[in-house]
């Protein structure tokens, strides 16, 4: 039997994806191997949300094709997506398909590797071509190229009429599984190239999520992260419109899902129903992730955020007095064009006064076809490295802080894969990593205090 490994950069909802491609492999007829130099198939799901991605992308080519020159190497996500040629023209790599057509990587792998599987075929469109560039995208044209690999691609936007599809659950993804109700983005942050790969906003009908949670549940899961590229936009697309809240009151409510967490949601998006929901249940994760980017009003103008310093102040202060144990977290970009160092000395004040527990701190990449590629005063590198570095150094504190207020209370947390001859890995409710004493299954409940010093 043929062997396939996969591999996933990026977001939730690229695990989500990364999930999908899985089950349809396997369904293909293809073996899961854990190991890329021992695979037959390799398939790489992408991110291109800064040049270091792209760049993680290419490395993760090259390392594999020179551990396993045999290897084919099919390169699907974003990446795929935004730049098809110059993934197309890495060694080892037979296929680059974008988002837009990532149903069809099944089939493509299964006709690749010269099986036939009734669950899984493959039909090229009715005019092959040669290489057609990234441009082409614009047009909404396709292209099945036979240059260094072959490219297949198309409009992200024509998907905004297709119904999002779920992913297939499979026993694999029992711990913590990602179910994404949501992708696409009608926002246009100047930074962002995310919309442009991956479509207008869509979401997944309510009583499809609700069959999707249901289905985990029945293979096992007992907590579940609900994820999409803009998670609080869903259900504004169905007709008859939904929204979050009320999709999270359903899962609660319809099924017997042990624990629900959410995934980050834009500051607009979260409401005082949402907010108020997690106290009301003990089985909604009290997590908020939630963007900042910047605390200067001036720059997030610039990004085109829609909201400013002092009501991301507001909602963040509101979850934490609701719950005064919740994990809170935030993205943050700094050296975003025309940042100066009083815009990042209030994103830095900013920081310091709210309760975050953890940070995720971003260095402005310029990504193609973003307003933010082209802006005047572009920062330097040195200073945004500077600035990366002071941030990540207050968010350590912060983390650290957070930690040593919850030493000596009782947790659940739910046991993770992994861990060590002599502990577990485990994850509480509001985000903590813990260390169970002993090697325990992955996916059960474990009631645990929190040690001075804990890892």
């Amino acid at each position: 039997m043929a062997t396939f490994s996969i591999e996933n950069f990026g977001c939730r909802a690229t695990e989500a994806d990364a999930a999908a491609l899985r089950h349809g492999l396997l369904a293909s007829g293809l073996a899961l191997v854990d190991d890329h130099r021992s695979a037959d198939l390799v398939v790489l799901n992408t991110c291109t949300v800064t040049a270091a991605a792209d760049s993680q992308t290419r490395d993760a080519v090259r390392k594999i094709h020179r551990a396993n020159p045999d290897a084919r190497i099919i390169v699907t996500g974003c990446y795929a997506q935004r730049a098809p040629d110059e993934i197309a023209a890495l060694p080892g790599v037979v296929w680059v398909i974008g988002n837009s057509h990532q149903t069809e990587i099944p089939g493509v792998a299964a006709e690749l590797i010269g099986q036939s599987s009734a669950g899984a075929s493959f039909s090229p469109p009715d005019t092959e071509r040669d290489f057609v560039p990234a441009s082409a995208l614009d047009t909404g044209e396709m292209s099945l190229a036979r240059g260094p690999a072959k490219i297949l691609t198309g409009d992200i936007f024509a998907q905004t009429s297709v119904q999002l599809a779920p992913a297939a659950v499979g026993e694999g993804d029992r711990t913590r599984p990602v179910l994404k109700i949501q992708d696409g983005c009608n926002n246009r942050c100047a930074y962002c190239v995310i919309p442009f790969v991956r479509g207008s906003s869509r979401s997944l009908p309510p009583d499809v999520v609700i069959a999707e949670v249901r289905k985990l549940v029945a293979s096992g899961s007992r907590e579940i992260v609900l994820s999409g590229i803009n998670l609080g936009a869903y259900g504004r697309d169905l007709s008859p419109r939904a929204s979050l809240s009320e999709i999270v009151h359903r899962i609660l409510e319809e099924t017997l899902l042990e624990q629900l967490r959410l995934s980050s949601i834009e500051p607009q998006d979260v409401t005082e129903e949402l907010i108020s929901m997690v106290p009301s249940s003990n089985r909604l994760a009290p997590h908020f992730h939630v963007p900042l980017q910047s605390g200067s009003d001036q720059v997030l103008r610039a990004m085109h955020r829609w909201y400013r310093a002092d009501h991301y102040a507001e909602r963040v202060k509101r979850i934490r007095q609701t719950l005064p144990f919740a994990a809170i977290g935030a993205d943050v970009i700094v050296g975003f064009p025309g940042e100066t160092d009083e815009d990042f000395q209030k994103t830095t004040e900013l920081i310091a006064c709210l309760p975050f527990t953890y940070l995720h701190v971003f260095s402005f990449s310029a990504r193609p076809g973003t307003q933010g590629s082209h802006l005047a005063a572009p920062v330097p590198a040195t200073i945004i490295r500077e600035r990366a570095r002071s941030l990540r150094a207050l968010a350590q504190r912060k983390s650290s802080e957070f930690r040593a207020s919850q030493t000596g209370r009782t947790f659940r947390a739910l046991t993770l894969v992994g861990g060590g001859d002599t502990w577990t890995p485990a994850m509480t409710a509001n985000y903590l990593k813990v260390r169970i004493p002993g090697r325990l299954p992955a996916n059960q409940w474990y009631e645990t205090r929190l040690p001075s010093g804990a890892a």
